[in-house]
């Protein structure tokens, strides 16, 4: 696990430099149900490409948030779950989730501006 120093000496920084991002909190948000293969998420999330995928969990799991297991198949079978301390971020996540509901419902049901 790297050593973070933010530059702003805030707590928030540390937390959005490990987690943040458009698809860090996502894929976070799907590995709170449990193990899940490469493909699984993938198809959780399809607008995420292979790549970002690659690497957002070569990322997460270089934090120690995510761990990924090999199986010496053909072909190999790759999983990935949370750790100990990924799975500390579900109140975190859960949140983050709660709050978007809110935010969308309230903002649909907010009259629109006329046009200027």
């Amino acid at each position: 696990m790297r050593k973070l120093n933010g530059k702003s000496g805030c707590a928030v920084e540390v937390t959005l430099s490990v987690m943040g991002g458009t698809w860090k909190p996502i894929i976070l948000f799907h590995l709170l149900r449990g193990r899940m293969r490469f493909s699984e998420l993938g198809r959780a999330i399809p607008s995420v490409t292979q790549r970002m995928l690659t690497l957002q969990l070569r990322e997460l799991e270089a934090a120690g948030i995510v761990t990924r297991t090999v199986y010496p198949e053909v072909p190999p079978r790759v999983e990935y779950e949370l750790t100990p301390l990924g799975r500390s971020l579900q109140p975190v996540l859960v949140a983050l989730r709660d709050w978007g509901q809110a935010y969308a419902e309230g903002a649909a049901a907010a009259p629109q501006a006329p046009a200027a």
